[in-house]
């Protein structure tokens, strides 16, 4: 997703005055608004599947970096002590 500086960035009283075209455009091409205030920018518009896109990113990023860190801490489980794992729970289900 590329940002287009001549049709993505817009001042906030050209998006009041015209919401609901800049909510289509956002929503149709998937590309982020930038809306200024006083030439700076302040807010950001996403399309709602844009939004999913970028929450699920960033869970996936958070997830590979814990998994990373837990490896570099020495906390996780090889494929030994998974399958003995998985041996125990099954042995302790039987049993009741």
């Amino acid at each position: 997703m590329k940002l287009n500086i001549s049709t993505d960035i817009i001042p906030i009283g050209q998006f009041k005055s015209q919401m609901t075209k800049w909510l289509n455009t956002a929503k149709n091409t998937g590309h982020p608004l930038i809306i200024t205030q006083n030439g700076k920018p302040a807010a950001v518009v996403l399309s709602p599947e844009e939004f999913d896109n970028l929450k699920y990113t960033t869970r996936f990023i958070n997830s590979v970096n814990q998994g990373l860190s837990d490896i570099n801490s020495g906390d996780f489980f090889d494929s030994e002590k998974v399958k003995s794992e998985l041996k125990k729970l099954r042995s302790a289900r039987k049993q009741v």
